[in-house]
């Protein structure tokens, strides 16, 4: 990618939630730290992948960055703004730039609008046109560039199918004239058939306005063929990045080998032959996080060290960086 500076930038991003119902841990408000100190740029027009398991925080990540949870601390800056620290009176205009595609297409879609109110919203809130037979044409031309005919519009969302409806939700991101979209599993709600046609729609859009994508996915095939990086998350913390090739065919972190030797191959003799790795126990709680790395207690090649201090986020091979004892000790 270009050594241009980038059009997002988080820093030491922190998102923790306090526990309902008054839960006291070591004296305190127990806290989940569901998103503890990422950090990570993205360049204009590139596709960041973020992977790992449910509930690494992943989704915390997005929702964070474009301030519909209210961070905890660190920084978001898109194209030179920081959107967690900015006036009040400028953070709509900041906002216009950074827009989501949601998971679920049945709950992301309000149910009393017609798609017509649903894609005009944001021209609404963002005040960019003066009537709303403007906006109810460009609402039209949005439709058409989804792929839906635009004498839908004045229908409801349960009329549509499921592929359908994201499509509506990437007209709807697409209404303010974002630089940036957070894609939240865009597809793990639907059909394998319909997966395959929204990713490649999602790919002629960035092509034809230049959008930078946040992908967020557990597909990990899905994310080596439209992203050009990734991210591996574990329990609120980033503990690989690397461009896409360079992780998939040289993992580093013992967890990104576990999540790559989970992926289908669709030769089974090859399947057999590769080398899987398993892991054991369950995800530990992120409101008691292991000490050290927090991979370690279920890390098939831990030291004693990795329970003792949190390993370095370092450079290991050029723009291939990771949080390992391992990769640092070898």
């Amino acid at each position: 990618m270009s050594d241009l500076k980038p059009l997002v930038e988080v820093l030491d991003l922190k998102k923790h939630f306090p526990v309902s119902h008054g839960l006291i841990f070591k004296g305190k408000v127990a806290l989940v730290r569901a998103v503890d100190g990422v950090s990570f740029a993205i360049q204009r027009g590139e596709t960041l992948g973020m992977v790992g398991e449910s509930g690494c925080g992943k989704t915390t990540v997005g929702r964070t960055m474009l301030g519909l949870y209210p961070a905890t601390s660190g920084s978001v800056v898109i194209d030179g703004q920081d959107i967690l620290h900015a006036r009040r009176k400028d953070q709509l205009r900041i906002r216009r730039k950074a827009q989501m595609i949601f998971q679920d297409p049945y709950a992301s879609l309000n149910p009393r609008w017609t798609v017509n109110s649903i894609v005009s919203e944001p021209m609404r809130v963002h005040k960019l046109f003066a009537s709303e037979k403007e906006r109810s044409e460009r609402a039209r031309q949005l439709l058409g560039l989804v792929g839906l005919s635009p004498q839908l519009l004045n229908r409801f969302p349960h009329e549509f199918s499921g592929g359908q409806r994201q499509r509506i939700g990437i007209a709807r991101a697409l209404a303010s004239d974002p630089l940036f979209i957070v894609c939240d599993e865009p597809i793990s709600a639907l059909d394998v058939s319909i997966q395959a046609q929204v990713v490649n729609l999602l790919e002629e859009l960035q092509d034809q306005f230049g959008l930078t994508y946040l992908f967020i996915a557990h597909d990990l095939s899905m994310v080596r063929h439209i992203c050009d990086r990734v991210a591996v998350l574990y329990l609120g913390v980033m503990v690989e990045l690397a461009d896409r090739d360079e992780l998939y065919e040289k993992p580093l972190h013992p967890y990104t080998k576990a999540l790559l030797s989970a992926v289908p191959i669709p030769d089974p003799r090859k399947d057999r032959a590769r080398k899987r790795t398993i892991l054991t126990g369950d995800v530990p709680s992120p409101i008691n996080p292991p000490s050290g790395c927090r991979f370690h207690t279920r890390c098939p090649i831990a030291m004693d060290i990795c329970s003792k201090e949190v390993p370095i986020w370092q450079e290991a091979a050029p723009k291939h960086w990771v949080a390992c004892h391992a990769v640092t000790s070898g």
